[in-house]
């Protein structure tokens, strides 16, 4: 069991700088511009024995009514009603500021301890007294810099100073780690409802939902139980088509989304129903089978189509058309604002995250290897007919299995694709590529050596 820990202020005065410090992972993006983070982002270090969740949130401005910082201060109320400690951080440079006093107060009234961070207290502009921010009354105010790592150790100490005690049988109990949980990343476009469908799987609004794109910038990870199975959900950035990717920071951000995929077993690929599958769409599903990650295609505001199953079949349709390159995959229509089919989003990336990891009896997979080898004759090479001797499995996430043949270089793409689907259906490998590695036997390998090579047409 962990104790949580919640890094608050107002924006730009070095959160995710401090987030990134403390938890030793540069999961949250750090730029020098306000509102960089917008949701809740959860890390984990340990000090002093014990296990910390630290959460770095949006900047909190009190006084903002606009609809992304109002939104932004809502997560990080949550992160505070969550947490058993608060981290106040404040900038030493710019000095106690009125939206300080604010945050401050606010933390003062939830009852949660709160330590007071001055940061960026390594320049030479800053007061080493700390005199101005004494007027907030903090009962714990400490100069730190999350930068160059001055100071982290006396905020850790203090943190866990007014922690809740633990325990003696909960600070022995394991935390159960997430080697058993299927981690699932939804990718996208920009707004074609991937927070929307965070939120409806997980039933309250665990992230921002806005109409203006790039509102998710840092992929979110939120972990929870479905049908007693520990699942990670990580929502992404909207990546969009390269020549309209604007700026560092989004760049940045579609790079994070990029490399969710590293981390997941199972990566949902949302597309807008009423818009059908874009050219970008089909880039991002391409970017999701060549991670190796099991895919599911899930098709959003499936109730703006026409009712009926023949108008639904001939959606899909035109969804396989268009991502032909995933055709491995299934699809799934919901509506994630109207809570339709959303469920089966969970039901096909479980059944595709066992397939990502299974594995074939040698036996049985030579079997079926021969029965499609008879069933369809392989070609010729060289004036030699293709042979295929046995075949193994080196691997999982995605399967990968060994092909020992007279002739590798000699295995026409489309017959690559006839053993390949031959082999995801004898085994029930849906929605998970499947990689066939062509390799020699020792003789033909010597053979091939010997023989001139064909001349250059």
């Amino acid at each position: 069991m962990s104790d949580t820990v919640a890094i608050v202020g107002r924006p730009n005065v070095g959160k995710s700088t401090l987030f990134n410090r403390l938890t030793g992972r540069r999961r949250a993006i750090v730029e020098d511009t306000p509102g960089v983070t917008r949701d809740r982002i959860y890390g984990e270090t340990t000090w002093a024995g014990r296990r910390l969740s630290v959460i770095d949130t949006g900047g909190f401005d009190p006084a903002s009514r606009e609809p992304i910082p109002a939104l932004m201060r809502a997560q990080a109320e949550v992160a505070v009603a969550e947490a058993d400690v608060a981290i106040l951080v404040v900038d030493g440079a710019a000095g106690l500021t009125a939206p300080d006093r604010e945050v401050y107060d606010f933390l003062r009234r939830s009852g949660k301890p709160v330590v007071v961070a001055v940061n960026k207290a390594d320049r030479k502009d800053v007061d080493p007294s700390l005199a101005d921010f004494q007027a907030l009354g903090a009962d714990v105010l400490l100069a730190i810099s999350a930068e160059h790592d001055l100071g982290i150790e006396a905020l850790l100490d203090a943190v866990e100073a007014r922690l809740p005690p633990r325990p003696p049988a909960a600070a022995e109990a394991p935390e159960e780690g997430d080697a058993a949980a299927l981690r699932l990343a939804v990718i996208g476009r920009p707004n074609v409802g991937k927070s929307s469908l965070v939120n409806r799987i997980l039933g309250y609004d665990r992230v921002i939902v806005s109409e203006v794109p790039g509102t998710t910038r840092d992929p979110i990870d939120t972990r929870f139980l479905w049908n007693g199975r520990p699942v990670v959900l990580v929502d992404t950035a909207g990546i969009r088509r390269r020549a309209r990717v604007e700026g560092k920071l989004e760049k940045v951000s579609v790079v994070a989304a990029l490399k969710a995929l590293e981390r997941c077993d199972v990566a949902a690929v949302v597309v807008d129903a009423a818009e059908g599958v874009t050219d970008q769409d089909q880039r991002i599903g391409a970017y999701a089978e060549e991670s190796g990650r099991g895919v599911v295609v899930v098709v959003n505001k499936a109730d703006l189509l026409p009712r009926g199953r023949t108008a639904r079949r001939e959606a899909e349709a035109r969804v396989r058309e268009r991502l032909r390159h995933l055709a491995f995959a299934p699809i799934v229509f919901c509506s994630a604002v109207a809570g339709h089919g959303v469920h089966r989003v969970l039901v096909a990336a479980e059944r595709v995250a066992e397939a990502q990891r299974r594995r074939i009896p040698t036996g049985q997979l030579n079997r079926v290897l021969a029965a499609a080898v008879e069933r369809n004759e392989p070609p010729f090479y060289k004036n030699r007919r293709l042979k295929f001797y046995y075949a193994s499995q080196l691997g999982v996430r995605p399967p990968v299995f060994a092909v020992v043949t007279n002739s590798p270089e000699g295995v026409p793409e489309s017959y690559r694709r006839y053993l390949v689907n031959q082999l995801r259906e004898a085994f029930d490998l849906t929605g998970t590529p499947v990689r066939l590695v062509f390799r020699p036997r020792s003789r033909d390998a010597g053979r091939a050596a010997r023989e001139p090579s064909e001349p250059a047409r």
